[in-house]
């Protein structure tokens, strides 16, 4: 008899252990194309894809909170707004300071719903969590965020309030600013890579 059969510990660990593919012991070529993308290990080419796609849709969810803002209770859009012109969205004469003052609100509100929705699926399929206990990785990578997007924003309201910058071209600019700030801090410091 062998010194793995002697000890219980040691049985239990070698014999208890799913194969890293699944449960059903497929070779890595066996597993599906569009589940290895989907997993943490999947590269850094996929890796980039993934938060990429993930930063899109938390755009879209940032930018749809803004506008239904921004449209609706806390208007701030111009006349000669981009989204007034072309989706038809309701305009309001206001000063450009309280204009850019709304915009900061509505921005901050987009943002807060968007980062929930993008933490849970960079966590899901882009980076690796477990750096951190899961309510610190959630601060550090809301604090990142928040840091990016203030940064962003008050770029974006002097561009509004000084140079009378569009509301609607203030936030591609926020939204190009904060992508690239976001995607260093969350590969390096937040996740694990």
């Amino acid at each position: 008899m062998d010194r793995l059969a002697d000890n219980p510990d040691d049985r239990a660990a070698t014999s208890a252990a799913p194969p890293a593919t699944g449960t059903t012991g497929a070779s890595p070529v066996d597993v599906p194309w569009w589940r290895r993308f989907l997993s943490h290990d999947s590269g850094p080419f996929a890796q980039f894809v993934k938060y990429g796609a993930i930063g899109v849709a938390s755009t879209l969810v940032q930018m749809i909170v803004f506008y239904l803002l921004a449209s609706t209770c806390l208007r701030c859009l111009g006349p000669n707004d981009m989204a007034v012109k072309f989706l038809g969205l309701p305009a309001v004469e206001i000063s450009d300071w309280v204009r850019s003052l709304r915009f900061a609100v509505d921005t901050a509100i987009g943002f807060s719903v968007a980062n929930v929705f993008c933490w849970l699926m960079n966590r899901a399929f882009v980076f690796r969590p477990g750096k951190f206990v899961w309510y610190k990785e959630f601060a550090l990578f809301f604090g990142a965020a928040a840091c990016a997007m203030a940064l962003a924003t008050g770029f974006a309201w002097v561009l509004i309030n000084w140079v009378g910058l569009q509301t609607s071209a203030a936030v591609v600019i926020e939204v190009v600013v904060s992508f690239l700030v976001n995607f260093i801090a969350r590969k390096f410091f937040i996740f694990k890579g």
